[in-house]
């Protein structure tokens, strides 16, 4: 092998690890092993208690956090958000009409969930009944799959209280 392929190989492997690290920092992080169910006998499984039903989504209008933290505990700061914004940018945009893998988030408070023209939104997103307050996004972006199962969005949430409400103040702020 010259040093000409493997330069080449460098930058392929370089790449390929980039975008790994995108798509972890998108994703719920979610390894391999938690995916695989291990394998058991049927006798085990007949005498196993039923499985518990999986947790509801918090109503529309239910704010509450798993922590308890509350988006009026906070004064948000625009200016830390768009530095937090950024690891939201890959997917998103803050400009209207432009939509990204996700939808753009212009406009994001006060508007219905599921409505941002040309955007193909899931039916757990279009049918959730959520009116984007400050507060519910506060809430959603501690653990969106939690506040909108089936989601589309693999994103594990942010959960330090204070940059989620930072970034709320900059979604909220005129761009």
């Amino acid at each position: 092998m010259n040093f000409g392929s493997m330069k080449r190989t460098g930058w392929l492997s370089l790449g390929v690890a980039t975008t790994a690290l995108t798509l972890a920092a998108c994703s719920g992080g979610e390894s391999e092993e938690k995916a695989a169910a291990p394998a058991t006998n049927t006798a085990t499984t007949a005498a196993a208690p039923a499985a518990a039903p999986a947790a509801t989504a918090p109503a529309a209008d239910d704010t509450t956090t798993v922590t308890g933290a509350t988006f009026a505990s906070f004064t948000g700061d625009a200016a830390s958000g768009k530095t937090v914004f950024l690891q939201c940018q890959t997917c998103h945009a803050v400009e209207a009409g432009v939509n990204k893998i996700g939808p753009s988030l212009a406009g994001i408070v006060g508007r219905a969930a599921g409505t941002v023209a040309g955007y193909n939104y899931t039916p757990a997103n279009k049918n959730s009944g959520i009116t984007w307050t400050q507060e519910k996004l506060f809430q959603y972006l501690e653990n969106p799959q939690r506040v909108v199962p089936g989601t589309k969005m693999a994103f594990a949430g942010i959960p330090d209280e204070q940059k989620r409400a930072d970034v709320i103040a900059y979604l909220a702020a005129p761009q």
